[in-house]
C-alpha cells in the first residue's frame, strides 16, 4: 500500500484498479509487446492519476517497488483503489477510510487479482507511492523508482493471473528502463513503516520469470 503525500515533493499512502482484457473479458497481454506511448504502456488500460509530479533531473530509475492493497482491507473488484489514485474515493462510504482521509497517492500500475492491469503515471514521471524510504543507501524512492500495486492483503496468498502479468509487464519495464538495477516491496525499503506485500507474496516465481532476461538483477535478501 503506498504512503501519503499532498504535493510532487512529499511523499504517498494506497489504493486499487485495473484492466486489460480480450474479447471474452479475460484478462489478456497480447497488446503489451507493442511497447510504449511516451512512458504509457500499450494494451494497459489507462487511469490517469493527479497524484503525481516531476522527477528529480537526472535520475535514473534504477527500482521497481512491489506493494500490495486491497480498499477495505480485505476486499478485491470494488473499484475503490482507482478512486482512491483518482481522488474520488467517498471516505463515508466505509469506516476504515477514515483511517486514510484526504490521503493523496498513486501508483504507476495496479494487478488485479484477475491480472488486469492498469496505469494511473506514466513511467517518466513519479508517483506517490513509497513515502519514506531508502534503498541501497538512497533516500526517496519515489524519485528513481516504478511502483507497482498488486490488488491483495499483506501477507495473503496471491493469483497465478497476478505472477503471470507481474513477470510480463516486469519484462516491459526491463527492455524499456535498462538502468533498472533491482526489485523490492515496500516491507523492504521502508522496514518497521510497512508491511507489504508480506510473506505471502512468492518471490521465486518473479525471480524465475526474470532470471534469463535480466540475470544481474538485485532481489530482496530473504527471496
Amino acid at each position: 500500500m503506498p504512503s501519503s503525500s499532498s504535493s510532487p515533493s512529499a511523499q504517498p499512502h494506497p489504493a486499487t484498479g485495473a484492466d486489460w482484457q480480450d474479447g471474452t473479458g479475460n484478462a489478456s497481454h497480447q497488446g503489451w509487446h507493442n511497447g510504449w506511448d511516451n512512458g504509457w504502456l500499450r494494451g494497459a488500460h489507462r487511469c490517469p492519476s493527479p497524484n503525481h509530479g516531476p522527477r528529480p533531473q537526472g535520475a535514473a530509475l534504477r527500482l521497481v517497488v512491489l506493494h500490495s492493497i486491497s480498499l477495505p482491507p480485505g476486499e478485491f473488484g470494488n473499484g475503490c483503489i482507482e478512486q482512491l489514485f483518482t481522488n474520488t474515493l467517498d471516505w463515508d462510504a466505509h469506516p476504515y477510510f477514515q483511517t486514510i482521509r484526504g490521503a493523496t497517492v498513486s501508483s504507476h500500475f495496479v494487478i488485479d487479482r484477475t491480472g488486469r492491469v492498469t496505469q494511473f503515471v506514466s513511467i517518466w514521471d513519479r508517483a506517490w507511492h513509497a513515502g519514506q524510504s531508502n534503498w541501497h543507501g538512497t533516500d526517496n524512492c519515489n524519485d528513481f523508482s516504478i511502483g507497482i500495486e498488486l490488488e491483495g492483503l499483506e501477507g495473503s496468498h496471491f493469483e497465478e493471473p497476478q505472477y503471470d502479468a507481474l513477470v510480463q509487464l516486469s519484462a516491459q519495464l526491463l527492455k524499456a528502463l535498462p538502468s533498472i538495477e533491482g526489485f523490492a516491496g515496500h516491507e523492504h525499503i521502508a522496514p518497521g513503516r510497512k508491511q507489504d506485500p508480506g510473506a505471502g507474496f512468492d518471490w521465486s516465481r518473479l525471480i524465475g520469470g526474470l532470471e534469463a532476461l535480466a540475470p544481474g538483477l538485485s532481489w530482496p535478501s530473504q527471496a
